[in-house]
């Protein structure tokens, strides 16, 4: 009979809770990744470090999710209005080792402060296009 000690007792649940939190992540991604609106991408923080997301449009915002978590509570949130793209370029090398190959830097401004975001091309046209596709400044007054 095989007898089971309190130190390997405790490793299982440690990594049984490894698996469960790894598993959690992977299904959230595709639960994320299955509805319409939703792209990866990168945002460098204010700390100055690269931070994979998932991006999901709203109506008048961009939720930005960490990639590496379990909670469905947006870590940014990036408000349509006072939103402007000033460009897009290719990653120089210091920022291609820390943003996904492949991806674009475009640069942003959010009432008068700089931001960049990392995405695909193809995402890139999408969210240019969604911007663009915003109401008129002052429409929306009643």
């Amino acid at each position: 009979m095989i007898e089971i000690t309190a130190p390997v007792l405790i490793a299982l649940l440690v990594l049984a809770g490894i698996v469960m939190f790894f598993g959690a992540m992977a299904v959230r991604r595709i639960q994320l990744r299955r509805t319409l609106g939703t792209f990866d991408a990168s945002i460098l923080t204010p700390k100055g470090k690269w931070m994979m997301v998932i991006g999901r449009y709203g109506g008048g915002h961009v939720d930005l999710l960490r990639f590496f978590s379990v909670s469905p509570i947006p870590s940014f949130v990036v408000e349509r209005r006072g939103l402007d793209v000033t460009g897009w370029r290719r990653a120089d090398e210091q920022e291609a080792l820390r943003i996904p190959p492949g991806f674009v830097i475009v640069e942003l401004t959010r009432n008068g402060e700089p931001l960049l975001l990392a995405m695909d091309y193809r995402d890139y046209t999408g969210f240019s296009s969604w911007l663009e596709a915003g109401p008129i400044a002052g429409s929306w007054q009643i």
